[in-house]
């Protein structure tokens, strides 16, 4: 079984729609299966993201908030 890469992006700072298209960025130089860990401050990123892996098929694994930060895990699309 093939090793599952994982890539951060540090998206603080970045206001809407900047970390989410830092994420699309990100994730089209990816192989499928492979995870990108993001943390953003912009809180409009939590509906970003959410709609984002709803229309794009990419798998959001996790999302959270911690002391002001938003942390997302997205799991590239097979295919």
């Amino acid at each position: 079984m093939a090793e599952v890469t994982e890539t951060l992006l540090d998206a603080s700072g970045l206001t809407c729609p900047m970390p989410l298209l830092k994420a699309k960025q990100a994730l089209n130089g990816m192989p499928p299966g492979a995870l990108l860990r993001v943390i953003a401050t912009d809180p409009g990123s939590v509906r970003d993201f959410e709609v984002f892996s709803a229309q794009s098929g990419n798998a959001l694994l996790e999302s959270r908030q911690e002391d002001g930060s938003y942390f997302y895990l997205l799991e590239k699309k097979d295919g």
